[in-house]
């Protein structure tokens, strides 16, 4: 495994790469910024700990630069970004001098860690970052994701009547609280690792609490 001084030095290069092509065009928003590549490495680092024989260097590029094609949810080509996301790593890491060998490797790991691709996860490397990547999907910092991303796209917080859906098809294209339902309530039992579904359940028990709370005030003031 690679050395952590290494590590160290190699982190610096990716956030400044990831940095680069976001200043080029490629463009970051409030969910998918600098934060969320560092809180996806710090998940995949608690991960790595179960999983010594991961290759940690492979599993660092491909954090920070997963998002390096940042497509939002109503592009009709946002199930190819993490593809595209993959090439353009490949090629920004060729040029600073990353390990050849290992970027098939790196470009795996990216392809895979989209929801919307489904795209297998076929080496440990690619199962630790889409791990830590839907993590972030959860939790307190999840919950605010959740809602950024979905006032950016104009969806109202939740069905004026019917918060929790119990007489109705849940819908998050319409009502954002569904969303956990409909998605992140089915992220634990689709982690790749055993510490990654851990985490993922104890951050889903997060959510499903304020779910309650949240709807129990909407309700009690009439959904005003």
């Amino acid at each position: 495994m690679t050395s952590q001084p290494d590590l160290a030095a190699w982190r610096a290069r990716f956030a400044a790469l990831a940095d680069d092509v976001a200043a080029d065009g490629a463009g970051m928003d409030g969910a998918h910024d600098a934060s969320h590549l560092d809180r996806v490495w710090r998940s995949a680092e608690a991960l790595l700990a179960r999983h010594p024989e991961a290759d940690a260097l492979v599993v660092m590029a491909a954090c920070y630069l997963h998002d390096l094609v940042n497509l939002t949810k109503g592009d009709p080509d946002r199930a190819q970004a993490s593809r595209r996301s993959a090439a353009l790593a490949k090629e920004r890491l060729a040029r600073i001098g990353f390990p050849a060998d290992r970027l098939d490797a790196v470009a795996h790991a990216i392809e895979a860690h989209s929801f919307s691709a489904a795209i297998p996860a076929t080496t440990i490397e690619a199962k630790i970052v889409q791990d830590a990547d839907r993590l972030d999907a959860l939790g307190a910092i999840g919950l605010a994701r959740m809602f950024y991303v979905a006032g950016r796209m104009g969806r109202a917080l939740a069905h004026p009547s019917d918060p929790l859906a119990e007489n109705r098809e849940p819908d998050d294209r319409a009502w954002t609280l569904d969303h956990i339902v409909v998605k992140l309530a089915k992220l634990p039992e689709m982690m790749q690792t055993e510490a990654g579904r851990d985490m993922a359940n104890e951050r889903l028990g997060k959510l499903l609490v304020f779910r309650k709370e949240f709807t129990a005030e909407w309700i009690g003031h009439g959904g005003a």
